[in-house]
């Protein structure tokens, strides 16, 4: 990743080392290859379904409510030359996740990849005021019930077909520890993902591979507007010394799909700028 990295102390504009060359070149990278990424009206899915269309797969955008913003990505897709397809599903409601793999599917007539980035937003908007119980049941909802369901149809389907690849998203936090209640939710449905995900690749093997990507402090929607607090934490304890930033995830997740990584299997990939462990810790939730 090129660019500045240099960004430890204080909370002013972090710069996106990304930022010089953020345009997407269409590239075969993927041709040929179908993907559906699911939560990707948004944040690291967004990134992560652009990403894969630029390389030239054809992507099914997934949004679990909000059609307007999966169909501004379907858009902006088609303009730079790829095909989308765009479905609303809310992983909240099991007939939705019982069906979703099967209406993806029939989109383009089969899928190959399958990134499995929708999570509940407990962070921020309505659901921040939600109780721990509350929000416990949310996650598990949508971030395990929506991943562990979801990916078992595709791998079911793809082991039928022969191939595929599976993506899940887990959390370091998870792995590595974090104090408050809403980082011991995360730490619960993350860590369910990612024990799912090792389980559920050797079930698959060999003919579909199956990996997990852990981001860091990313700095997405929360990020943004978090406070001089959560700030100062991120340039800290990161050895980096800055927030991560979506398109940095989702080039990671790019490669964990390509055939590049063909020999990449039954992996967890921290995606986090190194964790300074000699942080002191405080309560700040």
């Amino acid at each position: 990743m090129g660019g500045q990295l240099n960004h430890r102390g204080g909370s002013g504009t972090v710069r996106n080392p990304l930022q010089a060359g953020t345009s997407l070149v269409m590239t075969q990278h993927l041709a040929q290859r179908v993907a559906v990424v699911t939560g990707s009206s948004r944040g690291i899915g967004r990134q992560t379904a652009l990403l894969l269309a630029s390389a030239g797969a054809k992507v099914i955008v997934h949004a679990g409510n909000n059609r307007a913003a999966a169909e501004e990505v379907a858009a902006e897709i088609t303009r730079g030359g790829g095909q989308a397809r765009v479905l609303v599903a809310d992983f909240t409601r099991p007939e939705s996740r019982r069906s979703f793999a099967e209406e993806a599917w029939a989109c383009f007539g089969h899928v190959d990849i399958c990134v499995l980035c929708a999570g509940a937003d407990i962070l921020s908007g309505p659901h921040r005021a939600l109780s721990f119980a509350d929000k416990l049941h949310l996650l598990w909802q949508v971030d395990v019930l929506g991943t562990v369901e979801v990916a078992r149809e595709f791998g079911r389907l793809m082991r039928e077909r022969g191939q595929g690849t599976i993506l899940t998203v887990g959390w370091d936090g998870a792995f590595r520890g974090m104090e408050g209640d809403t980082a011991q939710a995360f730490a619960v449905v993350k860590g369910a993902v990612m024990a799912f995900s090792l389980a559920l690749a050797q079930e698959l093997a060999p003919q579909v591979r199956v990996n997990c990507v852990a981001p860091g402090w990313i700095r997405t929607a929360w990020g943004q507007s978090a406070k001089e607090l959560w700030q100062q934490r991120v340039h800290s304890e990161t050895l980096l010394g800055r927030w991560g930033h979506p398109e940095e995830v989702a080039r990671v997740c790019l490669f964990l799909v390509s055939p590049e990584s063909s020999f990449i299997n039954s992996q967890i990939i921290f995606v986090n700028g190194g964790t300074n462990y000699r942080f002191p810790r405080n309560r700040t939730d």
